[in-house]
């Protein structure tokens, strides 16, 4: 019989992805969207309604849950906890209804909060939005659901980095556009760090799990060593983009005044803008995290940090794509 992965939130950027992965014939797909790809192994349910087992008719042997709200400008907020928390409650009740025990839940390096000195999984929870904070709480609910039967219960969690790649439409991705107009401006030194994560990467260490499963608790950061300051990266990016000339810099507090600037427009004016304070915040924060946990796991990266940049670049800024869909995420 084959070994059916049920695959909660993959109609977006990751999940589309990670479907391509694992192959089509193995998943079923539960989302609130229809899948621009695999909508015939898509079935239309939103995580926040319980009784989502109605919804599950094949014989499953994990969930891969994806599904959340993330966006830095979701209001009210209450929905992170909706989506996130007590979305998560009413997916684990559907696997209890169906006897799956295994679960892989994909949570974020946000549960850290900012300007952390590279913390590994061990480090303790400090999330500074209602994202980070939602997420540590469906973690917690995670580990209580599987505290009742750790002899026979799966719980694999990960912890990504910011995730980019090809087709995706995020803050990595308008970064790589900046630098590619040639009308890019850099926001203080430059001097702080940044971990990331090449979906491409992300998604094999998803499939890695799955394919490895066995009773117990694990929890990951995912990160792409080597982590780049904001220097590395710029440079970096425009030497594969063959762009030559200096950077105009302005300092942080500049930046984070014409942030304000852009969230009282934004505000006024009932519109999402690109640029905000909590952008820029992001911006000159240091995000970097341990992945060494991750290294001793025995999993091997297909691709490297500066190969995942490449692709990225080649397949948005030289090649053509246009006929293809887009994922728009933060």
């Amino acid at each position: 019989m084959l070994n059916r992965v049920l695959l909660i939130g993959a109609s977006g950027f990751v999940g589309t992805r990670l479907i391509e992965e694992i192959g089509e014939e193995r998943c079923v797909n539960l989302d609130k969207q229809h899948s621009s790809r695999y909508d015939n192994i898509t079935v239309i349910q939103d995580i926040r309604n319980e009784g989502i087992d109605a919804a599950i008719s094949h014989q499953l042997s994990a969930v891969v849950l994806l599904a959340a709200e993330h966006r830095d400008d979701v209001s009210p907020v209450s929905l992170y906890y909706d989506v996130n928390v007590q979305g998560t409650r009413n997916v684990l009740d559907a696997m209890d209804k169906k006897g799956i025990k295994s679960i892989v839940f994909t949570s974020s390096v946000a549960v850290y909060g900012l300007n952390k000195d590279n913390p590994d999984e061990e480090y303790p929870a400090d999330p500074f939005n209602h994202y980070g904070k939602s997420k540590w709480q469906a973690e917690e609910v995670l580990r209580e659901w599987y505290q009742k039967d750790p002899e026979n219960r799966s719980l694999s969690i990960i912890r990504p980095t910011v995730i980019f790649g090809e087709a995706n439409r995020g803050n990595v991705y308008n970064l790589l556009r900046q630098i590619a107009s040639g009308k890019f401006l850099m926001i203080g030194k430059g001097e702080n760090k940044k971990s990331m994560a090449y979906v491409g990467n992300v998604v094999a260490f998803i499939k890695y799990l799955i394919d490895n499963d066995r009773p117990g608790y694990r929890v990951f950061n995912y990160v792409d060593k080597p982590d780049f300051n904001m220097n590395k990266l710029v440079s970096q990016v425009r030497s594969d983009l063959e762009q030559n000339g200096g950077l105009i810099r302005i300092p942080e507090v500049l930046g984070m005044l014409g942030g304000f600037g852009f969230d009282i427009v934004a505000k006024a004016t009932g519109k999402k803008l690109p640029i905000s304070s909590v952008r820029v915040k992001k911006f000159c924060a240091t995000t970097q995290f341990s992945a060494d946990k991750l290294d001793a796991s025995g999993f091997q990266r297909p691709y490297t940090l500066e190969e995942g940049l490449e692709r990225t670049l080649r397949y948005e800024f030289i090649e053509n794509h246009d006929d293809k869909p887009v994922f728009f995420t933060e």
